[in-house]
């Protein structure tokens, strides 16, 4: 583990820092957590399943929601193209992007 941190450590400049701190203060707030909340409901609505917020423990391993049976990670589309250290989340991932008269949600079919 020391090794890949000394080989990724490098990979950390300030505007990697700025989006961290841009998601852990303004998307992880309250009003983050609703956003995601409202996308989880709107998606398990339109398939007839049932939703749910992750729990804590859930959360770590980049989980924000269930719907079915099945973990849901929520990012932004920007995060497909912004060059981040090497993150592995093994769960599906709905991407939004916020447009003028609301948001676009990409996503496979359930």
């Amino acid at each position: 583990m020391m090794e890949n941190f000394k080989k990724v450590i490098t990979l950390i400049d300030a505007e990697m820092i700025e989006v961290w701190v841009r998601d852990l203060v303004i998307v992880k707030t309250f009003v983050g957590l609703k956003f995601q909340e409202a996308i989880l409901r709107h998606i398990a609505s339109s398939v007839e399943k049932s939703y749910r917020l992750a729990e804590p423990e859930e959360e770590i391993r980049g989980i924000d929601g269930y719907i079915g049976g099945t973990p849901i990670s929520i990012k932004p589309q920007s995060y497909e193209s912004k060059p981040m250290l090497p993150e592995s989340i093994d769960v599906r991932i709905i991407y939004y992007e916020k447009v003028k008269d609301g948001i676009n949600l990409y996503f496979e079919e359930f």
